[in-house]
Order: C-alpha cells, then structure tokens, then sequence
C-alpha cells in the first residue's frame, strides 16, 4: 500500500482526499516506478479545485510531474534502479498522476533524469521549468541572440517565468519581467532580470502596432498580454507562447506578422516529442543555475497539497512549489 491523493466525482461535485492503494488498482503501463518527488503547477491547482475540466477521468490520482526510481520494468529503455522524471503526457489528466508513492505509466513517457539533477531538483524543475526550456529553445531555433536586444518574459514570478528569467539572464540576455505583484520586483533581479515591468503595460486594450521595444518574448498568459507583446515587437521579433492564464482568446491583428515579420511560436510541453524533451532536460542540466533554483523553490508537505491549490488561482504562488513523496529515495 502507498499513500496518494485521489480526486473522485461520484456526482456533480467533485472531492480531494488522501489515501492508500495498492498496486493492483493503478493503471496499465509497462513501468512502474516508485515515486520520490511531485510538485504543483497551475494545471494541476485547476484539477485539484475543479476550476477548470482539466480532469478527463475519474478517479483521478493528480500530479502532471514526477521523479523517481524505477521499481519494474518491462520497456527495453528501463530497468529497476534508473533514475527517471516524467512531465505531461496527460498524466494527472486522462492516466493516473505524479502525487502519489507509485506510479505505472508507459515507458516512452519517461526521460532519465541527467546526471547532476537530484530528483528534488527535478521537480523544482518540473513541468514548468522544462516548459521555460523549451520556450528559449524556440527562441535559439529562430536566430535570437543577446546582441537583438531585451527579452520580455510575462508571468515572471510564476513557475515558468522565474525559470525563464533565470535561464535567459544566465544566457547573457537582457530580461524585462513583467509581474503584476510590485513585490516581487527584488526577488525578480535576484533571478537576473534587467528590468521589472508591471503588468498593467500588457494589459490595456491593443493596438494593431505599437512602439517597437523587444526582440523577443516568453507569453504564459495569452489574451491581450500575448497581443500586447506582439505589437511591441522589434522587426524580426519572435514571441514564444506557452500559456493561458489571462485567457484562451488573441485580440491582435496580423500587422506585426505582414509589417515587422514577427513570428508567434507555440510551445506544447504536453505531447512533445522525446528527442526535444532529452535535449531539453539536457540544456537544463548545462545551463539552469542550481543556486537561483533553490531560491525559487518551497517545499509542501504531502498532506496540505490540497490546500495549497486554491492560492496558484488566487495568484499567490512564487516560483516553484515541490511535493515530497517518498524523498530518501532521491
């Protein structure tokens, strides 16, 4: 038997409780691992609280991240003993999650963990680091380096964002952060931000063009933030978007992509293929500095998960929050 949080919906309201189960009620897959750290993301907060359907199946054991060691094996990439982290692959979603003792999923949704990453580290990480990641990779991909000027980073106390910083100002970029709590701006240039923005410089209704300002930008809000960005965009610009958390729509115009040549790529962290997810995670291990990671990083006891959730909708949560499951084994 193992403890877990498990979200069940008998009717029309769902409940949050932690229990036991045993390996014979986990679902199918070819890998079973012994988990050793969770963590909490946004989506995982809106699974926790129902604010949003993130949950496709019930019951659901919550958690889109974990780390561990692999305790069964039948995938010919694995044995018992390897050191893995899994993000995404609708774990927590549609397959049992990461905030429970084990875990049996497939073993193409796994990645060993890189040398020099502890599994706490891992999950400090997690999906939102490794989303970070991805987003300065799609800028590299598209040519944008230091000598193009500012980098504007939205959400930058969050997860994502305070990695984003963290990454690019390691890179020698210049880091505008942008925040909508004005506290947060020593914690920000800590992390290697040139400047702090308040977001209320994003948030007005956009214009189809405006000022240049920035050669690239990291979006997890979308909406008219990601609009926004887009018209302050230099020629060239590349904005890399990630998120939602201000909202699904777009209110721009398609004049900074036919008048400045700005290009908008999207970033899926969910469904991304593994040879992106290695070189990743494997950037992260060269690059991300350990030291900022720690200050960005607050530990939760297992039991209060469920009552750290609501505060990721409220907008209070800094940085990264990491979930002890069974942490001797990291």
């Amino acid at each position: 038997m193992f403890k877990a949080i498990l979200i069940e919906k008998p009717e029309e309201t769902q409940s949050v409780s932690i229990t036991e189960l045993s390996d014979e009620q986990l679902p199918e897959g070819d890998v079973l691992v012994d988990v050793a750290y969770s963590t909490l993301n946004y989506k995982d907060a809106l699974a926790l609280t129902g604010a949003a359907p993130v949950v496709r199946r019930f019951p659901m054991v919550p958690g889109i991240d974990f780390s561990g060691v692999v305790a069964e094996s039948n995938h010919s990439d694995f044995k018992p003993g390897d050191r893995v982290v899994l993000n995404g692959w609708g774990v927590g979603e549609t397959h049992w999650g990461g905030l429970a003792g084990r875990a049996r999923v497939k073993g193409d949704w796994l990645v060993p963990l890189p040398e020099g990453i502890s599994a706490k580290q891992a999950m400090a990480i997690g999906t939102a680091g490794y989303t970070a990641m991805l987003c300065v990779l799609a800028l590299e991909r598209h040519g944008v380096t230091p000598e193009a000027g500012e980098i504007v980073v939205s959400g930058a106390a969050g997860g994502v964002g305070s990695v984003a910083v963290a990454l690019l100002a390691a890179r020698g970029f210049d880091v505008a952060a942008v925040t909508g709590r004005e506290a947060e701006a020593a914690y920000l240039r800590d992390l290697g931000a040139s400047s702090v923005l308040d977001r209320s410089e994003l948030t007005g209704k956009p214009r189809p063009l405006n000022k240049e300002r920035w050669a690239a930008g990291i979006d997890v809000a979308g909406s008219t933030v990601l609009a926004n960005m887009l018209s302050m965009m230099k020629y060239r610009g590349v904005v890399a978007a990630c998120g939602l958390a201000a909202g699904m729509d777009l209110p721009a115009s398609v004049a900074p992509f036919i008048l400045r040549g700005v290009t908008l790529a999207g970033v899926d962290s969910v469904m991304c293929p593994k040879p992106d997810r290695l070189a990743a995670w494997q950037r992260l291990a060269s690059d991300l500095d350990m030291a900022k990671l720690e200050k960005i990083t607050v530990e939760v006891p297992f039991e209060e998960v469920p009552q750290i959730a609501p505060k990721f909708l409220d907008g209070a949560v800094r940085g990264r929050i990491v979930v002890p499951v069974t942490p001797e084994l990291g």
